[in-house]
């Protein structure tokens, strides 16, 4: 018996009554593009893993992919036995991380047999990486794009296997949004994104991360590769062309002002290697957020001979006070210890008075810890909030700094300043927004993180420093227009026990740390160097 079909009531569109349904299609095709475009890109992903493209110059080959980690989102990373080379950018959306595997050609061993080997010989021409880099871009992006095409072809496909009749028109249109959308969204945010405009830091780690393309931290680059073998000296040059290939050239201009940021240097008289890293570096001044001493004692600097090395450093030294440079609350030894010194600068020379430093045009204040060795203070947190207001108060009407210095992160959060905050205390290179947390430049000092190999049970290979504190120290230049240019953070290790290793270097550009100085103002060495006292200014009455 046939079913009969009860006919709508009087009054009701039948469209209306298929409304429901036809939403329902609607939402099943657009779930189904989206999920199609997602499965595509990672069929490009894969695609280009498994069959990277090669590009190369006349020293160098590469192989390039399109990396899947999302850790790795908006980078070109470049992995070599001596170290990694990590270019990160910062654009509206997160690009697909780029990953370049180099290698030295083998032809390049002809350049050796010819006797010593120049730098200049094996670092790539003018436009020359650039050159590679667009042309294997290129081809990367065609295998991509055919790897999405083919991965959504076979999934509809195989969707598709068995069944009749098939719709092979609203397939293709599937497909073919589908394979739009995967390939529209990582393109468009790739070249967005991939611009020296939007270049954040560049970063190189191990062996790598001793060059770059100024100068060396100890060495240039020149005197590090003439000593390296051919292939560790194929890749510093490597190194240094990417920088100067990427790096926006207002970041690599000649700077008004480089200032050494260094931090809990814990009793240790390593004021040689700051001197080194001074003279290589042409450092302007030396900024210390504290804790230079381990017990509050100012004899400990004296019998390391650490004052007598300030004074030799030739350069302004710029010190605030840190809860390990005090017996107690009142203790001002140090500051007394440290006046004596022709180059230093207090910016809290004592208690509630507080200067201003004009390094080459750039202003510097700051506060001292009120903390003391071995305190104990249950309510830290208002302690800090404290210190904070004694400084905005005495400092108020004062044009903000910028750079603002003190030993604790904590402090440093309700007040405003012009440009950077700066601080140690916590043992641990960080970089929050504008504030700058400078790692311990000793490591933390012998008394802090040495360990003997007999008492910890660890092999002698590995002993001797704590592992993950490592030494970190900063160097902050300053444009001629008084906006910061870079940051450049170092970490290294086992300085103490004679094997010294270097961990990673990173560049950072300086628009991504503060933003551009107000206009009309310059800094430059013919500006020189002032202190004077800070007054807070009175508030007129009505």
């Amino acid at each position: 018996m046939t079913e009969v079909e009860e006919p709508l009531p009087r009054g009701v569109d039948p469209r209306a009554a298929d409304e429901p349904s036809r939403w329902g299609r609607r939402l099943r095709v657009v779930l189904t593009v989206a999920v199609l475009a997602v499965v595509g890109y990672v069929g490009g992903v894969a695609t280009t893993s498994l069959w990277p493209i090669t590009t190369e110059t006349d020293n160098f080959r590469a192989a390039v992919r399109v990396t899947p980690s999302p850790f790795e989102a908006s980078t070109v990373h470049a992995p070599t036995v001596f170290g990694d080379i990590d270019l990160h950018f910062a654009g509206l959306l997160p690009a697909p991380g780029i990953e370049a595997r180099v290698q030295v050609k083998e032809e390049i061993t002809d350049l050796f047999t010819r006797g010593r080997v120049d730098v200049a010989d094996l670092t790539p021409r003018d436009g020359e990486l650039r050159a590679a880099m667009e042309s294997g871009l290129r081809e990367l992006a065609v295998k991509f794009v055919g790897g999405v095409l083919l991965t959504n072809v076979l999934v509809v496909g195989l969707w598709l296997l068995g069944r009749t009749p098939q719709p092979r028109r609203r397939s293709l249109k599937v497909i073919g949004t589908a394979t739009a959308l995967a390939v529209a969204v990582p393109s468009l945010s790739a070249v967005t994104t991939y611009r020296s405009t939007n270049f954040a830091a560049y970063e190189a780690t191990s062996l790598l991360g001793t060059v770059r393309s100024n100068s060396g931290m100890l060495t240039d680059i020149q005197g590090q590769a003439q000593r390296a073998t051919p292939y560790v000296q194929n890749l510093l040059a490597l190194s240094d062309a990417l920088q100067r290939e990427f790096v926006p050239a207002e970041t690599a201009a000649e700077p008004g002002a480089r200032f050494l940021l260094v931090s809990d240097i814990h009793g240790m008289n390593y004021y040689p290697l700051v001197q080194r890293i001074v003279e290589d570096e042409a450092i302007t001044a030396v900024i210390d957020s504290g804790d230079m001493l381990n017990f509050g004692r100012v004899q400990e600097g004296e019998l390391a001979g650490m004052f007598s090395a300030i004074e030799e450093l030739g350069v302004p030294y710029v010190f605030v006070r840190g809860n390990h440079d005090a017996l107690n609350a009142q203790d001002e030894s140090l500051l007394r210890r440290l006046e004596q010194i022709p180059n230093v600068i207090l910016l809290e020379p004592t208690a509630g008075e507080y200067a201003e430093a004009n390094v080459d045009g750039v202003r510097i204040t700051g506060f001292n810890d009120w903390r003391y060795f071995a305190e104990v203070n249950e309510d830290f947190g208002a302690q800090q909030a404290a210190a904070a207001e004694r400084f905005a108060t005495a400092t108020e009407g004062w044009p903000l700094p910028d750079i603002l210095v003190s030993h604790q992160p904590y402090a440093l959060r309700p007040l405003d300043t012009g440009g950077l905050k700066v601080n140690g205390h916590m043992h641990s290179p960080l970089l929050d927004g504008n504030r700058i947390q400078v790692g311990t430049f000793t490591g933390g000092g012998l008394v802090n993180h040495f360990q003997v190999p007999e008492a910890t049970g660890e092999d002698e290979e590995t002993a001797g420093e704590l592992v993950g504190q490592p030494y970190a120290f900063d160097i902050l230049s300053f444009g001629t227009d008084c906006s910061v240019q870079t940051l450049t953070r170092y970490t290294y290790r086992n300085l103490v026990s004679g094997r010294p290793q270097y961990d990673n270097v990173t560049v950072i550009n300086g628009n991504r740390v503060a933003p551009p100085a107000e206009e009309g103002r310059t800094c430059g060495a013919d500006l020189g160097v002032s202190t004077q006292p800070i007054v807070p200014s009175q508030a007129e009455e009505g």
